[in-house]
């Protein structure tokens, strides 16, 4: 990388116009400070030409304000009035022009000056406003096209890098070229990185500690730019690095606190894109590496490995001896908001490629080795985790898994409506048992679609009852559904009376007649009118223990033959 000259690194570090700055042009030869000496640190943003007195409205913070003084003429109050205002409004400063309006400023005006350390300047001949403007506006203008320029070289220069290369430190160090700042790189998915490298351990732990305990911790600080105050006056300024919406890394620089934020602002917001443009390629190239992993996924289902040592090293896992892993399989089924066949081809074929892309990033976010294979509108999912600690259970897994389920399942802006279904099979620490796993995934997600009450069940230890409804055969199924609930279902079809719905809140309420009124917004008249057609049709033995149980059991049945 060719260096930069000092003109680059100042035009990108961000041109700033100070009031001591104007003092120095040649326009302002003749002029005269008077008051307000302590603010001449204060930022020139544009010049305005103002002769009414209610300024409030048409002046913005580090407005310059010239006038002729015709507002002196009023009353004190009137006077302190409309300095107050510049003072509130934040202006950079007030130059009076003398001898054309008025002749001099009054004293109680040049006291509120210097007490809030503003700016007064005088010029004590008349002068020509339009030239002050066309300097000012002139520098400004010029300053900011100068730093277009740059910005345009800077984005050219992020470009060739990542057609180039899939270096991380490439872009970074660009990054600290144009500012001579520290650059820090805070990764989710990789190693943080700093640039120079000889940074020192305590402020390297002093800005890891930070970004977990103030970004990594709030959803909203993960996605959005943010300053953070560090000791020995300087500041962290941070932007995300967002794929597919995942935040996967933030980049940062470490500033002085007085130095200009804009362009370190534009800087970071640049290298931000570059760095989720070089990640987003990765990640595809990294999915494409790992295509022939479906055949493994594949065996696996057929049953078709029963060598652990080969299974895992295909995994490129550790073999059995030199380590113990929990396993976890399962799948991800995805259903559309509309009809897939209004969806365009291509659209569908998008959004399933970028739901793989998110869910591998998360998967290794969360440190867990995985295959991913696509089947259609179905996702089969293998994921590991070594068991390095004692506290490293299968629960922490579940824990793990749920937390990604439920990170894919947020709505991603401008992707079609989708719903996804997941379920996953008891965790095991054999890999040559995940076909297992693979069919009780299968069972959690006919569950899940079928009953209401388990629509978030996603384990096959947590579907409980269910686990042997679903081992029964459907025949035999349907002929118990028939004999426990038949007569009450149809005499439901004939009358439209809803007694099997109220039956099934009559049992879940434990018999509570109060309760299961409320809970179907019924009068409670209405429910014993139920209740006695329930006997009459059921007999009057249906709340007896084992009667009772059959009923439940049917009841929880039925929607999985719906």
């Amino acid at each position: 990388m060719s260096p930069l000259n000092l003109r680059d690194v100042t035009a990108m570090g961000g041109f700033t116009l100070y009031i001591r700055d104007v003092l120095e042009r040649p326009v302002f030869q003749r002029a005269r400070l008077i008051a307000g000496a302590g603010g001449t640190g204060r930022k020139v943003g544009w010049v305005h030409i103002l002769e009414i007195a209610n300024v409030a409205p048409f002046v913005t913070k580090n407005d310059l304000i010239l006038t002729t003084g015709l507002w002196l003429r009023h009353y004190e109050q009137e006077r302190l009035s409309y300095m107050q205002q510049l003072i509130r409004q934040e202006a950079a400063g007030l130059c009076v022009e003398l001898g054309t309006s008025i002749e001099n400023i009054p004293s109680e005006i040049i006291e509120l000056a210097d007490a809030s350390d503003f700016p007064l300047i005088v010029f004590e001949q008349p002068v020509r406003f339009v030239e002050i403007t066309q300097d000012i506006h002139g520098l400004l203008i010029n300053q900011q096209h100068q730093m277009l320029k740059d910005l345009e070289a800077y984005s050219r220069r992020l470009q060739q890098i990542t057609l180039q290369s899939t270096d991380v430190y490439a872009i970074l160090h660009v990054l600290y070229e144009y500012t001579g700042q520290q650059v820090v790189y805070h990764s989710t998915v990789d190693t943080n990185k700093f640039i120079p490298r000889g940074i020192s351990p305590a402020l390297a732990e002093e800005l890891t500690a930070l970004y977990r305990q103030q970004v990594e911790a709030s959803e909203a600080a993960q996605q959005e730019a943010g300053i953070f105050a560090l000791p020995q006056d300087r500041l962290l300024l941070t932007q995300p690095v967002i794929c597919l919406g995942q935040t996967l890394a933030h980049v940062g620089l470490v500033i002085p606190s007085q130095q200009a934020q804009d362009r370190i602002t534009l800087l970071l917001d640049y290298t931000a894109k570059s760095l989720a443009s070089l990640l987003l390629r990765m990640l595809f190239l990294e999915e494409k590496m790992l295509r022939d992993q479906n055949q493994l996924i594949q065996d696996i289902l057929n049953h078709q490995i029963e060598d652990e040592e080969e299974a895992r090293v295909r995994m490129g896992l550790r073999p059995p001896k030199q380590g113990e892993a929990c396993f976890a399989a399962g799948m991800i089924e995805m259903e559309y908001g509309t009809e897939e066949g209004e969806l365009d081809r291509d659209k569908v074929e998008s959004v399933q490629q970028d739901l793989l892309v998110r869910l591998r990033a998360l998967l290794k976010k969360h440190a867990l080795h995985n295959l991913l294979m696509q089947k259609g509108r179905r996702i089969y999912i293998l994921c590991a985790r070594d068991k390095a600690a004692r506290d490293d259970t299968p629960a922490l897994l579940q824990q793990t898994i749920r937390k990604i389920v439920e990170r894919l399942q947020l709505p991603t802006p401008g992707s079609p409506v989708l719903r996804l279904h997941a379920g996953f099979g008891l965790i095991r620490n054999r890999m040559t048992d995940m076909h297992k796993s693979f069919k009780e995934a299968e069972q959690v997600l006919e569950v899940s679609r079928s009953a209401a009450a388990l629509l978030d069940g996603l384990f096959y230890d947590r579907i409980g009852v269910y686990r042997l409804l679903k081992a029964i055969p459907e025949e035999a199924l349907e002929s118990f559904i028939q004999d426990q609930l038949g007569p009450l279902m149809s005499y439901d079809r004939e009358h439209h009376l809803h007694l099997l719905q109220t039956l099934n809140m009559y049992l879940k309420c434990m018999g509570s007649k109060n309760d299961t009124a409320k809970a179907l917004f019924i009068h409670r008249q209405t429910l014993y009118n139920r209740l006695d057609k329930i006997t009459e049709i059921l007999g009057e033995d249906y709340l007896e223990p084992d009667r009772r149980v059959c009923l439940e059991m049917a009841l929880l049945a039925l929607p999985l033959l719906s």
